[in-house]
């Protein structure tokens, strides 16, 4: 099913990138709450951050890249 289509130097740039947008999104949760930030869509920019980095953890854990598998080409 999830069929390995990224070597090492692939997974470690998914990894380092879902570290960065799961870590962005928890500052920006600090933010929102103590109200350094006000916006009515916050919280859906929290969302999208953090599962779009948990999402890239789970490619580099898997080997497996979203974008290959439907054909598209990819620097790394």
């Amino acid at each position: 099913m999830l069929e390995c289509n990224i070597d090492a130097k692939g997974k470690a740039a998914r990894f380092v990138g879902g570290l960065a947008g799961v870590a962005f999104s928890l500052l920006l949760a600090v933010l929102l709450i103590t109200d350094v930030v006000a916006h009515d869509f916050g919280w859906y920019a929290v969302a999208g951050a953090f599962f779009g980095g948990a999402f890239a953890i789970f490619e580099a854990r898997a080997g497996w890249c979203v974008i290959r598998a439907m054909g598209i080409k990819t620097p790394l």
